[in-house]
């Protein structure tokens, strides 16, 4: 019988999709900082280096991480450029929790000067 599924791999395609995974999340926030080895990744996030290799592959194929060659090390930043789409998408949503919470404020002050 066939399996309909998608691949794993093809779900990693775009930037959406690689930061969906928590882990891929840890890991830029890790490399925000400064660029890393994948030893010290692993080793910071207690996790095992095939598993960080494998997720630093993907956001290397989407272009959210940045690798440079330093003699026999790779060392891995994250590619804050490429995350451009993810913060300009994420502000509508700021936008909204923004208006939200000046109700709330403005319902809180009315209902204190009500009160008072």
């Amino acid at each position: 019988m066939y399996s309909w599924r998608v691949p794993r791999a093809a779900a990693a395609l775009d930037i959406f999709s690689a930061v969906g995974e928590p882990r891929r999340r840890e890991i830029l926030s890790y490399l925000a900082s400064e660029e890393r080895p994948v030893g010290k990744i692993a080793a910071a996030l207690r996790l095992e280096q095939p598993s960080v290799s494998k997720h630093l592959r993907v956001l290397r194929d989407v272009g959210l991480v940045q690798v440079r060659r330093s003699g026999r090390r790779m060392l891995y930043r994250t590619n804050a450029e490429a995350i451009r789409p993810l913060h300009e998408w994420s502000a509508a949503f700021e936008r909204y929790w923004s208006q939200q919470l000046s109700r709330i404020k403005l319902r809180a002050e009315q209902t204190n000067k009500e009160n008072g």
